[in-house]
């Protein structure tokens, strides 16, 4: 799990143990993380 440390609350992502996850969960992570997408695709 990757966790983001918040002033007041704590925002938690999974990330899957597996080789290849489904399309929906990783926009669900990407989307969960706060991160741009643009910068899981460089």
């Amino acid at each position: 799990m990757m966790q983001k440390k918040l002033e007041k609350s704590t925002i938690t992502v999974p990330v899957p143990n597996h080789k290849e996850i489904k399309i929906g969960t990783l926009m669900s992570i990407i989307r969960q993380s706060g991160v741009p997408r643009i910068e899981f695709e460089s």
